[in-house]
């Protein structure tokens, strides 16, 4: 009597992104979590995001390293992410904290780096993740823009969608808030269908984008 064998395919796993910054190890780990850990020996510890390591993980991961890690990430959250090279692991942070902005970020994605940077622009000691998802339930789109400090407005949310290019630097973040405020600057943004990095440089007084 034959007997028969049966394999069992390979199977994928998620992977984890790492990188090293300042001859530290870090990680991110697979979605659903996206935790950032670094290694301490041979062990693995949750630590806070900093500029300095997620500028670190712009640098050092390519598409290359992005791909397998995006394969176990949710269509929607990929495409999203797709859009952002720089800040994309600032991007992926936000989607994992914040499920409840996937549609607002999705029809303005610049806005994710004004959430991704929120601690820096409200002055807190770090992350509140939890408290963006309570404004956004509590207030909507136009309660989080007053939480962020930007003027709650649809010219606000116009001019956001006018930029070229979602991944705003961040150096340009604090001037770009304080210039929506005056109503002449606004009204000039909101009516320039394609706000390029270099010409939202000359708006903020910053140096121009290489």
């Amino acid at each position: 009597m034959n007997s028969t064998i049966s394999r069992r395919s390979p199977m994928s796993y998620p992977l984890v992104l790492v990188w090293s910054h300042c001859g530290a190890a870090y990680r991110v780990t697979p979605w659903p979590e996206v935790q950032l850990e670094r290694c301490y020996g041979t062990e693995w510890i949750a630590v806070a995001s900093s500029t300095d390591v997620l500028a670190s993980a712009a640098r050092m991961l390519n598409e290359q390293n992005w791909q397998p890690y995006l394969e176990f990430v949710p269509a929607p959250v990929r495409e999203h992410l797709a859009r952002f090279k720089f800040t994309r692991m600032e991007a992926l942070l936000v989607a994992a904290r914040c499920p409840v902005l996937a549609a607002e970020l999705a029809e303005t994605p610049a806005l994710t780096a004004f959430v991704s940077s929120h601690s820096d622009l409200r002055g807190t000691s770090g992350p509140v993740w939890t408290e963006i998802n309570a404004v956004y339930e509590r207030s909507g789109i136009f309660g989080l823009l007053e939480w962020l400090g930007l003027p709650s407005s649809r010219q606000t949310l116009a001019v956001l969608r006018n930029l070229s290019d979602p991944d705003v630097p961040k150096r340009f973040l604090g001037p770009l808030r304080a210039m929506l405020w005056e109503p002449r600057t606004i009204f000039t943004l909101q009516r320039t269908p394609m706000i390029t990095d270099r010409q939202l440089a000359r708006y903020c007084h910053a140096p121009a984008a290489a």
